[in-house]
């Protein structure tokens, strides 16, 4: 018997008690022992909840029970999630976490700390909830020299920029309706901004290089500027529109950001629609491998967190080697990494925007009025600022095609 306490019960610390609870069987053969929630960790009593009796207000009751070998952590933030985590490891104690600002700002250092103890930091669900893509990066696809990672990585702003694009719907309409359905929240700016994508581009391209990679030094671009115009002219092309974060790797040096980026449809990440995520992996030997599904969610994301339980219980007398280390990456300018735009002008500055910019593909919609649009030869932000400083920019976004 490996007995478990949770820390935070919230939606994934729920979903990870369903789970234990309703799989208990199946999961006991794949661990080789039982799995039992034994203490939950909580501000709140939780009258009438199933696990209303494992309750209790005090993080020491877990940390000091010596029957508690697995630590699950759901807090979300960093504070006091790092000290409780910390505290767990140095007690001897695995732990598995779903927190993505967690493992984005102390994952190499606790997955240090857990080496040093001989017990595990496994964080599967903090990126792409139910999507297994953390262990496949660091035991799958270790024989490949990784060049670029690309990712819907936020369920939010996918739900919102498909609606955009299938019904013709603005972005403001589009996100009170995804705050109406729980899909958004109150204050989306984690979500729409990009920093939420920021994180988990961090950690995936962390781990891919084996460097500690600051979520502070990757520039991040939301969708809040997208307009039903912009998702036209794509519609025109036979493209979409997707948040992106991706982090590749040119002559040495690796680049990385999350911002919007218009897809053909031969691209993968194309037809990744409404709350779904997915990654594309770019090897040098395998080419491109695409995990997908739901990127987060209760179940899901509980889902992911109780395998990390199943792998801490079956290596609960050795240490697994994950290639993150605290030296800090040192990434490229994104700035000078050349790529096509797309770009929208006032009509009234057509000819202008063809003296200015050399090699331009003029695009039209039959659903847009006054206005030039066009896509650029291959140009550096700084290039592109440089040509377009006397023109009325309506909005650039970044070409994949």
């Amino acid at each position: 018997m490996v007995n478990v306490g949770i820390i935070g019960y919230g939606t994934v610390g729920s979903g990870v008690f369903e789970v234990i609870n309703t799989n208990r069987q199946s999961i006991a053969i794949k661990a080789g022992e039982e799995i039992k929630v034994k203490r939950i960790c909580d501000l709140r009593d939780m009258p009438g909840d199933p696990a209303e009796k494992l309750i209790t207000h005090d993080f020491n009751d877990i940390l000091n029970d010596d029957e508690i070998s697995v630590v699950v952590e759901t807090m979300g933030g960093t504070k006091p999630a790092y000290d409780f985590v910390k505290l767990a490891i140095e007690a001897g104690k695995s732990v598995c976490t779903s927190n993505k600002e967690l493992v984005a700002k102390y994952g190499a250092g606790l997955i240090k700390l857990a080496k040093e103890k001989n017990v595990n930091f496994l964080f599967e669900a903090s990126v792409g909830g139910g999507i297994p893509v953390i262990r496949p990066l660091n035991y799958s696809l270790t024989a490949e020299e990784i060049i670029e990672i690309q990712g819907i990585l936020n369920g939010t702003t996918n739900y919102i920029l498909t609606k955009m694009d299938k019904e013709g719907l603005d972005y403001d309409t589009v996100l009170k309706e995804a705050q109406a359905m729980g899909y958004a929240e109150r204050n989306p700016s984690a979500d729409v901004d990009g920093y939420d994508s920021g994180r988990k581009i961090a950690i995936l391209t962390s781990l891919a290089y084996g460097k500690q990679v600051d979520f502070e030094d990757i520039p991040v671009e939301g969708i809040s500027r997208i307009t039903k115009e912009d998702m036209e002219y794509a519609k025109s092309l036979d493209a979409t529109i997707k948040l992106i974060g991706e982090s590749k790797k040119d002559g040495g040096v690796v680049y990385a950001r999350v911002a919007p980026v218009m897809l053909s449809r031969n691209q993968p990440l194309h037809s990744v629609e409404d709350v779904f995520n997915a990654v594309l992996i770019k090897g040098n030997m395998v080419d491109d491998v695409m995990f997908y599904g739901r990127g987060a969610g209760k179940l899901p994301t509980a889902s992911a967190v109780v395998a990390d339980v199943v792998e801490a219980v079956r290596n609960k007398d050795r240490h697994l080697d994950i290639n993150w280390d605290e030296e800090k990456l040192t990434l490229g300018d994104i700035r000078q990494y050349k790529q096509k735009f797309f770009v929208r002008v006032p009509e009234s500055e057509k000819e202008a925007a063809k003296q200015k910019i050399s090699g331009i593909e003029e695009v039209k919609s039959d659903k847009v009025v006054g206005e030039f649009a066009f896509i650029t030869s291959p140009l550096t932000e700084a290039e592109f600022e440089e040509l377009t400083g006397d023109l009325s920019v309506k909005n650039k976004i970044i070409i994949n095609f």
